[in-house]
């Protein structure tokens, strides 16, 4: 079933009015008078919905039925990339979104070797990525991208979250499995992943001071745009979000 987020759209008296974009969409899809799609409020609620009426600039359905989203997950994560290079961070975007992020950040730290000037003019396309995934994966919300441009920042956006897992590939650290124990009791955790050359020894002792579970993931080098993927996958099972509806 076509699914949308209620960006441009009214849900008034049992009517839902699309404009913009996704009324563009509608048309695109050929979708028919009476055939049944999905809108989303964006906060977590679906509108079953049945179309009415569309053009190029707008269209309307009528409301069937109000549900609570199924696919988001019980816990909201946010997970903090250093910035790798080219077009991985549209890989991480997708992928994390599927997975069920609440949030991505991307960062700088020492050994991002990404250019960021201009960063922030990436942001309207990686949300719109985000959009894209969200669409596509069924949920409920459409996750943020953001950018952080100290590491620093980095650290304080994940310290306001209950649990913090820093992937580290060397040194003194815990299993990660071990780590996300009692991780179904989780409202809130995020996870930290490097760019290509990992973490500076001082940045991950930087972690550990303030209290951050600095974590293994195996004996395997997992490439930057694999490794919070893989995290975030560890998570949501560890939390019960893999489970059948």
């Amino acid at each position: 079933m076509p699914r949308f987020f209620a960006l441009g759209t009214n849900l008034l008296g049992g009517r839902a009015i699309i404009r913009g974009r996704d009324a563009e969409h509608i048309k695109v899809l050929r979708l028919r008078p009476g055939e049944e799609m999905t809108i989303c409020d964006g906060k977590g609620t679906d509108y079953r919905c049945r179309l009415v009426r569309s053009d190029k600039d707008e269209a309307e359905a009528e409301i069937i039925e109000v549900v609570q989203c199924a696919a988001e997950p019980t816990v909201s994560v946010r997970v903090l990339c250093g910035l790798p290079k080219g077009d991985k961070t549209d890989y991480i975007i997708q992928k994390c979104v599927e997975a069920g992020a609440h949030e991505i950040c991307f960062f700088r730290s020492e050994r991002v070797v990404q250019r960021t000037e201009g960063v922030t003019k990436k942001l309207e396309r990686w949300n719109r990525i985000s959009e894209e995934a969200a669409k596509q994966s069924g949920r409920g919300i459409i996750p943020e991208v953001r950018w952080l441009d100290t590491y620093v920042g980095a650290l304080d956006a994940a310290k306001q979250q209950e649990k913090t897992f820093f992937m580290y590939e060397t040194g003194q650290r815990e299993g990660l499995r071990a780590a996300l124990k009692g991780a179904e009791k989780l409202g809130s955790a995020a996870i930290i992943t490097g760019p290509e050359g990992g973490f500076e020894p001082y940045e991950a002792d930087m972690a550990r001071k303030v209290g951050m579970h600095v974590c293994a993931m195996g004996a395997r080098i997992l490439r930057c745009e694999t490794a919070p993927v893989v995290a975030l996958t560890a998570l949501m099972y560890e939390s019960g979000n893999l489970e059948a509806n």
